[in-house]
């Protein structure tokens, strides 16, 4: 297990099935996030198939590009924590469980409504980068790849933003799960080893001292 990365295996799975729908439309009508559906019909499956399902190629490059950069830091973190094999299985558990959850919050305020559905990996994206912010909310993140910005800043506005956003509406992104996402992975990894909190807190206060 020590160089195995289940990062890129849940980089490559995406990919391929995000690929697959690409030209199959059928498959993104029977696998995405729909509220009504997953209400009325009991598909419940939809909350964690829609995370391998994407738009288009902007959209899966964008998702699997921060997957894969910050995955990675996160799957070793995992590792270091709890051994190299738990490490895994624990990561992997985390990822799907947190695009489920993402999924959560639109399912609440949407299961009436025939007109929202989404899908994308974003929700579990956000969960990952919040705990590699939690494991070093004073590490440099690049907002838009060349603006440096301190992680806890960085958290704190995009969840200001996705909050608001979410609220508002009137686009095609699911803020909300980009909100709920994020939160979960961060009490997901906080309730394993609560020893992360004080570490946090720890580094937090060190970085404004």
């Amino acid at each position: 297990m020590e160089h195995f990365s289940a990062t890129v295996i849940l980089v490559i799975i995406t990919c391929i099935i995000s690929y697959q729908a690409f030209n199959q439309p059928h498959l993104i009508e029977r696998y995405k996030h729909y509220p009504v559906r997953e209400a009325g019909m009991g598909e419940f499956y939809r909350l964690l198939s829609a995370g391998f399902l994407h738009g288009g190629w902007l959209h899966l490059l964008i998702n699997m590009f921060v997957l894969w950069m910050f995955g990675e830091i996160v799957e070793n973190m995992y590792k270091v924590l709890f051994g190299n094999t738990l490490g895994v299985i624990l990561y992997v558990v985390m990822y799907l469980s947190c695009i489920a959850v993402a999924n959560v919050g639109t399912f609440l305020k949407h299961r009436n409504n025939p007109s929202f559905a989404s899908i994308g990996a974003s929700g579990a994206v956000s969960g990952v980068v919040f705990i590699y912010i939690l494991a070093d909310p004073w590490a440099l993140l690049y907002l838009y790849g060349l603006i440096p910005i301190p992680g806890i800043i960085a958290g704190v506005l995009f969840l200001w933003y996705s909050s608001w956003a979410g609220k508002r509406g009137g686009d095609l992104i699911d803020h909300d799960a980009h909100y709920y996402g994020a939160v979960y992975g961060v009490a997901f990894t906080i309730l394993l080893n609560p020893g992360m909190l004080w570490l946090f807190l720890e580094n937090l206060f060190a970085g404004i001292n």
